[in-house]
């Protein structure tokens, strides 16, 4: 039986994956507050195991971009900072380096949709035009150690997990898919409303 989230996937319309072991769905859910700055969203996982249970995991995560790059004018993003428009991007995502640092599920194989929130203040806007492209929203983590509490730097766009504790397990799955299936190379993201998400 799938778990509730991945009924709200699919009821979204997107694909839902149970091609084995370790098929990772990958999703967000943003929260409806539109105050920027706060881990106040989740990331997380739905897969089967081994023995081809299902399991869910949720971490503590922001969907949105931080304060500092919201408010900052900034000329190479003179058309606003990237806000991740709610949507499923498929194969998408490929393990590589974020920022050149470390290791993290990288926008390298598709273009993703944004909106772009150009009046600096700390109001989130979802909405405007859509534009797409290969921005770098990538999957990653805040500080290098313990659970980040305000997004500030970390996030311009990305998905960002607060805790690297959650980060690494998200990258540990990562890898187990690859293990089970070599040639599985992209992941897939999926972010849903709070409304969507059933919350």
């Amino acid at each position: 039986m799938l778990p509730p989230i991945l009924h709200r996937i699919k009821k979204a319309g997107h694909k839902v994956f149970k091609s084995g072991p370790y098929d990772l769905n990958l999703f967000g859910i943003r929260s409806p507050d539109r105050k920027a700055n706060t881990f106040n969203d989740f990331m997380g996982c739905a897969y089967q195991n081994e023995h081809m249970s299902w399991r869910v995991e949720y971490w503590e995560a922001t969907c949105d971009p931080g304060t500092y790059w919201l408010e900052e004018y900034n000329e190479d993003r003179v058309s606003g900072t990237a806000i991740l428009i709610p949507g499923q991007y498929r194969s998408v995502y490929k393990i590589d380096k974020h920022g050149g640092k470390y290791y993290a599920l990288c926008q390298r194989a598709g273009s993703v949709s944004v909106w772009r929130d150009n009046n600096r203040n700390n109001v989130l806007d979802w909405k405007g035009d859509e534009h797409e492209g290969m921005y770098g929203i990538n999957l990653h983590h805040a500080s290098y150690t313990g659970t980040s509490t305000q997004v500030n730097k970390w996030s311009a766009g990305c998905q960002v997990i607060a805790s690297i504790s959650d980060f690494n397990r998200m990258m540990e799955l990562a890898h187990l898919q690859l293990k089970h299936h070599p040639t599985w190379t992209k992941f897939t993201y999926t972010l849903l409303t709070a409304k969507e998400a059933g919350l």
